[in-house]
């Protein structure tokens, strides 16, 4: 551990070292900005059960829709000695799964509901770091702050709300001392899919009545969904999509036609699009017979016509 503590005062005391490295510029965090010192032995801070299920509250909707796909999680990587958590935007344990015969370490460590795992309260660590940098990390046994966390290894993914912002923190860790590097980079692309998981299956839910389009982005770890209203117009989007779409990154949305988001190359735009369109929706399902269709857009059959050829719908 004296070593350890070493390397990490050394480090952070290099400006080149925060400059060169990511990790290097969290250590730097932990002790500058949130005044740590890597050799403190504190137990992590944990909630009491009143405080926990208060908070719980404020996200029970999210933690009921992310639940099944803990247990799936849990259900692979569990028998390898894993514990699987899922916290809030703050680093605060909210859910959590581990083998009974795996539960007295897990608290031991403090992997627990109820913990506080930012970056504030324990340095640099899977949880926090991930939550500070808003992307998937991977924090293992010495890349840890503080010397007492360094028998762990974490992988950690974010998963973003429907407003853009981050929600939570999805995370696997170990504390086997035969845990590979190798073997947590399997791990990391699992949770970092099932962080994806839970993200998609989150926005759906918070459009129950809304069309979910699926597009296509630059991101492949980012879920880019659009909820489209009964009026077309854009109601919602994923951090992935606000990106690939260059929407509001974050917070309520600016109506907007999903036409002129998805775009259909040159040609009509707005009410011209909108008009061709319902024409021929009535004529497909007037099977072609312009009579019928111009008594189902309330109009007469010679109006429907001179439409059909301004439109190009002549033949």
């Amino acid at each position: 551990m004296t070593d350890h503590i070493d390397r990490v005062v050394k480090t952070v005391g290099s400006d080149r070292a925060a400059a060169m490295s990511s990790l290097a510029a969290s250590w730097r965090r932990s002790m500058r900005h949130h005044g740590l010192d890597p050799s403190e032995r504190r137990a992590p801070e944990r909630l009491d059960q009143r405080a926990l299920h208060e908070r719980r509250l404020r996200v029970e909707r999210f933690l009921l829709v992310a639940g099944p796909k803990l247990d799936q999680l849990f259900g692979l990587v569990g028998s390898s000695g894993c514990g699987v958590l899922l916290t809030d935007d703050a680093g605060l344990v909210l859910d959590q799964r581990c083998a009974d015969a795996d539960s007295a370490v897990f608290r031991d460590w403090g992997l627990w509901p109820g913990s506080d795992w930012s970056e504030a309260a324990e340095g640099t660590n899977g949880i926090g770091t991930c939550l500070a940098e808003q992307r998937r990390v991977t924090i293992h046994r010495g890349d840890h702050f503080l010397a007492r966390n360094i028998g762990m290894s974490c992988m950690d993914a974010p998963i973003f709300g429907p407003d853009g912002s981050v929600l939570a923190a999805l995370d696997v860790s170990s504390a086997r001392a035969d845990q590979t590097e190798g073997f947590n980079r399997l791990i990391a692309a699992t949770v970092a899919q099932t962080a994806r998981a839970i993200e998609a299956d989150f926005f759906r839910a918070s459009f129950p009545d809304a069309r979910i389009v699926v597009g296509d982005g630059d991101e492949s770890e980012a879920s880019v969904l659009v909820a489209v209203d009964s009026d077309d117009l854009v109601v919602g989007a994923t951090r992935g999509a606000r990106k690939a779409f260059r929407l509001e990154a974050k917070g309520a949305l600016k109506p907007r036609p999903a036409a002129d988001l998805f775009g259909q190359g040159d040609g009509p735009t707005g009410f011209e699009k909108a008009e061709r369109a319902a024409v021929v929706r009535a004529l497909t399902r007037a099977d072609g017979n312009v009579s019928q269709a111009a008594r189902a857009l309330g109009i007469g059959r010679a109006t429907l016509y001179r439409r059909m050829k301004r439109l190009g719908l002549g033949d």
